[in-house]
This record gives C-alpha cells, sequence and structure tokens, in this order.
C-alpha cells in the first residue's frame, strides 16, 4: 500500500506541481490560462491514450518492472522541468513525459495490490492509494509559500524528483513476473468496461471541474478569496478521508460495488447543484458533497474493476483509467468555454446533470455485466461451450 501510495503520488506530481506553480512558472515562461489549460489537458491527454496498452505491458513484465519504469519517468519529467524547461513547447514535452508515467505507475500499482494484497483487505487497499491523488495536490498547494515564493519554481520540481525517486525504495521486488492464472485478454467484458470507461470520464471531468473552477466561481459570487481557498482545502480533505473510507466499507460488503458508485454520484450531483445557489452554507455543503462523494468513488471503481477481472486487473483497469484520465483532461476545458458562454451558476447545474448522466451509464455498465454473468452461469449448468467474445472473471456484480 506504501508503495502504490506513492507511485501515485509521483506519477501526478508533475501535473498538480505546475498548476500550484502556474503564477510563477506562467511569467517566466509566458504562457496565458489557456496555455495553462493545454498543458494539462496535455498530461492528462497521453495518460488516456497510452492507458490501455499501458495496461498490456503491466501484465506482461509484471509490477515492478512497470511501477519502477513509472517512478523513473515521473522523476525525470519533475528534474527536466526544473533544469531544462526554459520555453513552453520544452516545459508541453516534459509533461508528456510525466503522463505516460502517471500511466505506468497507476497501473502498475493497480495489479501489485490485486496479486499481493489479500482480498479482504483490497477495497482498503485501492481506497489509500486513490487518496493519494488528492493528497498530491495539497503537497503541491504546500509547494507554492514554502518553495515556490521563497527559493524559487524550480526547487519545488527539483525536490519533487528527487522525492519521488525514495519511491523506488517502497516498490516490492517479487513482482518481476506476471502472475496471472491462466486468463486472456478476451476474457474482459470489454463493452461493459468501455461503457464503465465513459461515465468515468463523464464524473471525472465534472469532478475535476470541481476543483479548478472552485475558488473563481466563489470568489465572483462576493466570496472572500481566503475562505473559497479554505473551502477548496476542506473539500481537498473531505475527498482524502471518503475515499479511504469508502475503501474500507467495500472490504464489508458482499458485491454491490458498481451500485454503490453510481449512488456516490448521485450524491455528488446533488453538491454540484447546490453550487449554483449564492449563499455560503451552499457553498460548504456543495463543496463537502462534491468532493465527499463526487469524486471519492475511483477507489471504488477500480476496486470492482479488479475484482470482476482477477486474471488481468491491470488491462482492465486500463480502460476505465483511460475513462478517468479523459475525464481530467476535458472536463475543466468544457466547464471553462460554457464559463465563457453563459454563467458560473448555469455551468454547476450543468456539470451536476452530466454527474447524474454519469451514474446512469454506471448503471447500465452494471447491468450488462449481470447479463453476461447469468448467461455464462446459464451455459455452464447447460454443459454447452462458451461462445466467443469474452467471459466476465470473478463475483458477480449486484
Amino acid at each position: 500500500m506504501a508503495s502504490a501510495s506513492s507511485a501515485t503520488v509521483g506519477g501526478v506530481l508533475p501535473v498538480f506541481l505546475l498548476g500550484g506553480q502556474s503564477v510563477l512558472v506562467a511569467a517566466e515562461l509566458g504562457f496565458d490560462a489557456a496555455g495553462l489549460g493545454l498543458a494539462v489537458s496535455a498530461f492528462f491527454a497521453v495518460s488516456a491514450v497510452a492507458s490501455v496498452p499501458t495496461g498490456r505491458l503491466v501484465e506482461r513484465f509484471g509490477s515492478t518492472v512497470t511501477t519502477r519504469a513509472g517512478i523513473l519517468l515521473a522523476a525525470a519529467s519533475l528534474l527536466g522541468i526544473a533544469a531544462f524547461a526554459h520555453s513552453y513547447p520544452t516545459l508541453i514535452a516534459f509533461l508528456i513525459v510525466g503522463g505516460a508515467a502517471n500511466g505506468l505507475a497507476q497501473l502498475g500499482s493497480n495489479l501489485a495490490l490485486a496479486r499481493y494484497v489479500p482480498a479482504h483487505r483490497q477495497g482498503l487497499a485501492y481506497g489509500v492509494k486513490q487518496a493519494a491523488v488528492p493528497a498530491a495536490t495539497l503537497l503541491a498547494g504546500a509547494a507554492v509559500p514554502a518553495l515556490g515564493l521563497t527559493i524559487g519554481w524550480r526547487w519545488s520540481f527539483a525536490i519533487g524528483g528527487a522525492l519521488v525517486l525514495l519511491a523506488l525504495l517502497l516498490v516490492p521486488s517479487n513482482g518481476n513476473g506476471s502472475r496471472r492464472s491462466g486468463g486472456h485478454d478476451r476474457d474482459r467484458a470489454t463493452g461493459a468496461l468501455i461503457v464503465l470507461a465513459i461515465a468515468a470520464t463523464l464524473a471525472a471531468g465534472t469532478a475535476n471541474a470541481l476543483g479548478t473552477f472552485l475558488v473563481s466561481s466563489a470568489v465572483e459570487r462576493g466570496v472572500d478569496p481566503g475562505l473559497a481557498g479554505l473551502t477548496l482545502s476542506l473539500g481537498g480533505a473531505v475527498g482524502i478521508v471518503m475515499r479511504v473510507l469508502g475503501g474500507w466499507l467495500a472490504d464489508r460488503r458482499d458485491g454491490g460495488h458498481l451500485a454503490v458508485v453510481g449512488w456516490m454520484l448521485a450524491g455528488g450531483a446533488a453538491g454540484l447543484a447546490l453550487l449554483a445557489a449564492p449563499s455560503p452554507w451552499t457553498l460548504v455543503a456543495g463543496t463537502v458533497l462534491g468532493f465527499g462523494l463526487g469524486w471519492s468513488w475511483p477507489g471504488v471503481l477500480t476496486f470492482a474493476v479488479v475484482r470482476l477481472n482477477p486474471t488481468a486487473p491491470a488491462a482492465a483497469t486500463g480502460i476505465t483509467q483511460a475513462g478517468v484520465y479523459a475525464g481530467g483532461g476535458l472536463g475543466p476545458l468544457a466547464f471553462g468555454a460554457l464559463v465563457h458562454t453563459t454563467s458560473y451558476p448555469t455551468a454547476w447545474l450543468a456539470a451536476a446533470g452530466t454527474m447524474v448522466l454519469a451514474g446512469g451509464l454506471m448503471a447500465v455498465g452494471r447491468g450488462m455485466l449481470v447479463r453476461r454473468r447469468a448467461a455464462a452461469a446459464s451455459l455452464a449448468l447447460s454443459g454447452l461451450p462458451r461462445s466467443g467474445g469474452g467471459r466476465l472473471s470473478g463475483r458477480a456484480p449486484r
């Protein structure tokens, strides 16, 4: 769990450090808010595009090799930005390296947890791993006053790169070989996983917009900037706690994880809708619900996909993780464009509707898995051979 969490932090740290230090970096390299959005989108776009083939690489070479490769690439991205990013194109180039590193670190960690954490503790393990993402956000924010405003933004990236290298010491050395249990890529219910990936795209897009635009939205509505920043910090802290709690509770359920994800998204949508109302109380309540439910589901989703695809967990989560990354890149761009053409209240209501749609697609994907499992069970009882197109491994969703 320590290895997976540290690798996850390292994988996302380049883009989060850029977000935290964006004012300082932009002043030196000469780009505006649109340039920042493009840089962040490039990072997540590479992670999304590389996610599916990376999942296959992780299954082939094992968790140790791929997780260490992800850590090394993440450190190269951070150190490269610190030493060589003297122009905007160079910055983008090193962020592309970071996007590839993120995919390797995340999926390698997924495989390691699936193989070496006891089944009755995997929900908690994935919850802790995913809690590392908002924890990285808090670290990036703390780096602004501690490093960026004192010794310079380049030192933030340099120190971050050195700390990421220390994560190599935590990677277990017993995961070099792939330990698949005889399944094949065709064993994955690919159609259902694609539906879940689309749902994850919509959900992650709206949740990422929450973290990106919450402060500016609140300030425009008359909230003090300091209070708005504290509200964002509250949301991040709630998100960390709820990701861990969600994983802990998942270990105490015998299935039903995808249904829980759907209900979490419904609660998150209610929070986003509250943000459209001009009140300090709705701001706090919407933030707590938005982060606590609308952005705390990734660990439960990953856990569910792993349990349903035990023969190829990295390959399966590579599909759904691609949706999360795509949403991370596209969501803030779409939300910002909507704010530009309409208003923040309209954009928050549209985001709430999008998150409801994501919850509905989660239910559709779950239904596809249930029907596939029922068909496979019926064929097994009748003694007929299964047709091609893939069977579903693991427990049936409920």
